[in-house]
């Protein structure tokens, strides 16, 4: 099974000239989630890590089942004003604007590894304010996952050039 033949691309979305990569699809096919989850678990079982976070919102989605099936905890990294308790914030770039991402004040520990996920990756804006919110608060993003990578808009290449662990299922041209 392909799972990029179960995304769909949404033209001008959110604004003109944007092709949005659309998880959503895949997520609600049930095979699709099952090779998905299949294909990031094969991926990354190697890897050491004490957390799982995952970027509002479909992070979320990814992030749970990996927390589930590697037997670990799940953190939430939400956009601004949507956590209930004390929490730090990091705005951030992305491809069509500025945003704000937190995490509560006791989401990771000194020294934790956390493997933090979303479902796509362009520009690495919304990544690098979500490691550098991990990094704030003493941990250390061990590899940064994701389903889609938009190798044209650089966003892996700017994360490796800082030093940072990239891992993709599939790439699409184009913005």
């Amino acid at each position: 099974m392909n799972i990029k033949d179960l995304i769909r691309t949404i033209p001008n979305f959110p604004k003109e000239g944007i092709m949005f990569r659309d998880v959503t699809s895949l997520l609600k096919d049930a095979q699709g989630l099952k090779e998905t989850t299949r294909q990031l678990v094969n991926d990354l079982k190697h890897l050491e890590f004490d957390v799982v976070a995952g970027i509002e919102s479909r992070g979320f989605i990814l992030g749970a089942i990996l927390a589930h099936e590697f037997e670990k905890g799940f953190v939430p990294i939400r956009k601004k004003g949507k956590l209930p308790g004390e929490t730090i914030s990091m705005d951030y770039e992305l491809e069509y604007g500025v945003d704000t991402l937190e995490v509560h004040t006791d989401a990771f520990s000194k020294g934790e590894k956390v493997l933090l996920i979303d479902d796509l990756l362009a520009t690495g804006g919304t990544a690098i304010g979500a490691i550098k919110l991990v990094e704030k608060l003493g941990a250390t993003v061990t590899t940064f996952s994701v389903i889609i990578d938009l190798p044209e808009l650089k966003g892996k290449q700017k994360l490796e050039s800082l030093g940072h662990k990239v891992h993709t299922l599939v790439e699409f041209s184009g913005h």
